[in-house]
């Protein structure tokens, strides 16, 4: 299937005196696939992943990524991979030990048969001809296309940010990124940190940084962190507990600029409040957006994303969207969201692949039936949570921050059953409750009782 040839395009040089323009004749590489994973994050490893043990043919399979290694599972970066000591580092978490799998190295791809093709931007992409075009103008043709784009980080300079392009001001997406921040951990041991934003990365860079003995400042706008998922309680026990580990927090306000030492380092951090940080690092961690321009008029979308099925199918024939870039029905609440997140990134990713061979075979395979599932590391915590974060909540437990090793959890009710389940330091047959009870949603006739009960509350699901 993986054929090449040449094109032969014109290019136009100076013109000679005629004023006609001399045209020189420049080869592009063509590659034609059966099928085309483009990007190179958690999902196209586990959709290759997937390929190869459906028995993909060699040659059948191209996997495009603008980076310059093998699909690696992206949470190691906020966590291990900042570590002073025993530090991760690939080949460690390359696609797919994330769940349990096979680690995929580079030459892992080869063996299979499947096509490697790293350092390679896709800049244009047409749908209606089945192809894509590389930056340095190779064309790849297909016939089944995933998109597995995944999200690229917001940053402050696509809001205008007064000095928010000084050295040093730094992000985390890529591996590339890691190491960034790796290097400025390293030249400023022992130095002042700022960190812009209270969500995961906030949260999980906070504690990388304070690890590594900086002096951390988290700064956030909303009322309490992580305000998308965790309630005022839960919120509060996490931010007494990083207080006392020394992170310092200021919530309620932005980053309104940036000044810089004449090597264009940045030294500090202006507030919209009016106060003003030391900085030697600062990690901005503000949200994300989902790589989707390159299909923008070609393909249905919405909420942000590219529609799909629930075998996240495209409205372009042969076109399917995974992970950070898809949205897709989410059956046990029947409605359609995008969700980012490792979890659905891995399982989505085999579920277009399960849905094209099973397709190709005259077969089909159920409904994609996802479990919203979200889980952070941090420190000495480790939490958990299921289902949705709607309606009543109720915790139960110790949320003690001061204690060696908290342990509470929490619930959400609406319309008298529990849709959400949230645990702090829970073990795993606990956690595997929390998942039984978000996913039967059993009714709950007294919040107070699912105080008293707590995890034995779902514990006898």
């Amino acid at each position: 299937m993986n054929n090449r040839r040449a094109i032969i395009l014109p290019r136009v040089r100076r013109q000679d005196n005629n004023n006609f323009p001399k045209i020189d004749r420049i080869k592009m590489a063509e590659k034609s696939f059966k099928y085309i994973i483009l990007g190179g994050g958690v999902s196209a490893g586990y959709a290759a992943k997937e390929f190869a043990s459906q028995g993909v043919k060699p040659g059948e399979l191209a996997v495009i990524s603008k980076e310059a290694v093998a699909p690696y599972e992206r949470p190691a970066l906020s966590k291990g991979y900042l570590f002073p000591e025993g530090a991760a580092r690939l080949p460690g978490f390359h696609c797919c030990v994330g769940s349990g799998g096979e680690k995929l190295l580079p030459e892992s791809y080869k063996q299979k048969g499947i096509e490697l093709i790293l350092r390679t931007e896709i800049v244009k992409a047409d749908l209606a001809a089945k192809s894509l075009v590389s930056a340095a103008g190779d064309v790849f043709k297909y016939e089944t296309l995933i998109i597995a784009t995944g999200s690229t980080v917001l940053r402050l300079t696509d809001f205008g940010v007064k000095g928010a392009d000084s050295k040093n001001i730094l992000y985390l997406r890529e591996i590339d990124d890691a190491d960034k921040v790796v290097e400025a951990i390293q030249a400023k041991k022992g130095g002042k940190a700022v960190v812009v934003g209270g969500g995961y990365i906030g949260l999980e860079l906070s504690a990388a940084l304070r690890i590594n003995n900086f002096d951390v400042t988290m700064v956030f706008p909303e009322p309490w962190c992580m305000p998308r998922l965790f309630t005022a309680d839960i919120a509060a026990f996490y931010e007494t507990y990083y207080t006392n580990k020394g992170v310092k927090i200021i919530k309620g306000t932005v980053a309104s600029g940036f000044t810089a030492h004449p090597n264009g380092e940045v030294n500090e951090v202006q507030l919209k409040d009016g106060r003003s940080l030391e900085a030697d690092i600062v990690i901005v961690g503000v949200g994300a957006k989902p790589l989707t321009a390159l299909f923008k008029g070609q393909v249905e979308e919405d909420k942000g994303g590219i529609k799909t099925d629930a075998f996240f199918k495209t409205s372009v024939p042969d076109v399917y969207a995974v992970g950070d870039v898809a949205t897709f029905p989410l059956k046990m609440y029947g409605d359609m969201r995008r969700v980012e997140h490792v979890d659905h990134s891995r399982k989505s990713a085999e579920q277009a692949v399960k849905a094209i061979k099973a397709a190709e075979g005259g077969g089909a395979v159920e409904e994609y039936d996802y479990l919203p599932f979200f889980y952070s590391r941090s420190f000495d915590l480790s939490w958990q949570f299921y289902g949705d974060n709607v309606g009543d909540s109720v915790l139960f437990g110790d949320s003690n921050p001061s204690n060696p090793k908290p342990r509470f959890g929490a619930y959400w009710v609406q319309d008298g059953k529990v849709v959400g389940a949230f645990m702090e330091g829970g073990s795993g047959d606990e956690n595997k409750a929390l998942a039984k009870v978000a996913k039967a949603r059993p009714a709950a006739e007294s919040l107070d009782d699912l105080t008293k009960e707590g995890i034995s509350f779902a514990a006898k699901i």
